[in-house]
């Protein structure tokens, strides 16, 4: 029988962010930018994360040690973040008023608080304009990372493992 060969990290990429680009269009058409729907995504990423880890533990035999996998599903990550935020990057150039209504959800919060004058509640938003991609491109970075991080130890840690060492060796070898 042929070895299976194992999904790389940037497939497994391409097939999650995929789906949470699909997602996030879905999102936006039907209006729900503001709705608890919007936490789903991050299940989706630990529950790609761990299917593809255990996936590729699989095709290797189960032959890989804890950091194996976790390395595998944190390469994923990575490359799901950069697909998102070129999604993302994309998507408001494409749609500002996105971005417009994102501008006055945060103004309508910070009113509705009460404890900010209007000069400052100004000039918070006039920061939050200035450095948008920055916050935008940071946050994805931070938010996926911290997701992913979480996904992976749960991949790592469902998925059997057979780790094979440098000083094991067969027991048939042994007679």
């Amino acid at each position: 029988m042929e070895p299976k060969k194992p999904l790389s990290h940037i497939v497994a990429g391409l097939i999650i962010s995929g789906v949470l680009i699909i997602f996030s269009l879905i999102i936006y058409f039907l209006g729900l930018q503001n709705s608890w729907i919007n936490y789903l995504q991050y299940g989706i990423i630990i529950a790609g994360l761990a299917i593809f880890i255990n996936l590729y533990g699989n095709a290797k035999n189960n032959n890989v040690s804890f950091g194996n996998l976790f390395s595998y599903g944190f390469k994923t990550t990575a490359f799901i973040a950069l697909l998102v935020i070129a999604f993302f990057v994309i998507f408001f150039l494409a749609f500002p008023d996105v971005k417009e209504k994102g501008f006055e959800v945060a103004r309508q919060k910070m009113e509705e608080q009460g404890n900010l004058t209007q000069d400052q509640i100004d000039q918070a938003m006039g920061t939050f304009r200035k450095a948008f991609w920055v916050i935008t491109i940071g946050g994805i970075i931070f938010i996926y990372a911290v997701v992913g991080a979480a996904g992976s130890l749960l991949g790592a840690a469902i998925t059997k493992k057979n780790p094979t060492t440098p000083f094991s060796f067969d027991q048939q070898n042994r007679q």
